[in-house]
């Protein structure tokens, strides 16, 4: 199979393919809906990222990174970070290379943008993607935000 992966910026022209998108089933507890990351993306426009996925013609999934943002959130601004937000790849689109794309667009973005690492969250357990995530080279940060596991990606030239 050849692919052909581009990221899309969210329009009204591509809106409903990208609130029709949904993961598996067994994976509705472990990520949010595409609709609720456009609600945030709209909340937050100066930070949320929002992108479909496509091959060639054919929707695959959804991102969101966030960029700039004061992860410990007590205002002092000293721990600023960038990274992947959201992760959504459509049921029976997965294991064929949609969400290393994903993140290497990610990783991309924080480069040009001047960022060294990509931080990412996940729910912990085995029905989880921490598996995924550590294999793309993630390292946890023994930090948790709210109930998910933190991992970091330092920003070589590529993953």
């Amino acid at each position: 199979m050849t692919m052909t992966l581009r990221l899309e910026t969210v329009t009204a022209a591509n809106f409903d393919l990208a609130i029709g998108l949904k993961v598996r089933p067994d994976q509705e507890h472990l990520v949010a809906p595409v609709m609720k990351s456009l609600a945030e993306a709209y909340v937050y426009p100066g930070i949320a990222w929002p992108r479909l996925i496509f091959d060639g013609e054919r929707p695959v999934g959804f991102l969101m990174a966030f960029f700039d943002i004061d992860f410990a959130g007590d205002g002092k601004g000293a721990d600023i970070r960038s990274g992947l937000w959201r992760l959504n790849i459509a049921a029976g689109e997965q294991g064929r290379g949609y969400g290393r794309f994903a993140v290497e667009s990610v990783a991309d973005e924080i480069r040009r943008r001047g960022g060294t690492r990509l931080t990412t969250t996940w729910h912990p357990g085995e029905d989880g993607p921490e598996g995924f995530y550590l294999g793309l080279g993630f390292l946890l940060t023994g930090e948790t935000s709210g109930d998910q596991k933190v991992g970091e990606l330092e920003l070589g030239s590529s993953l």
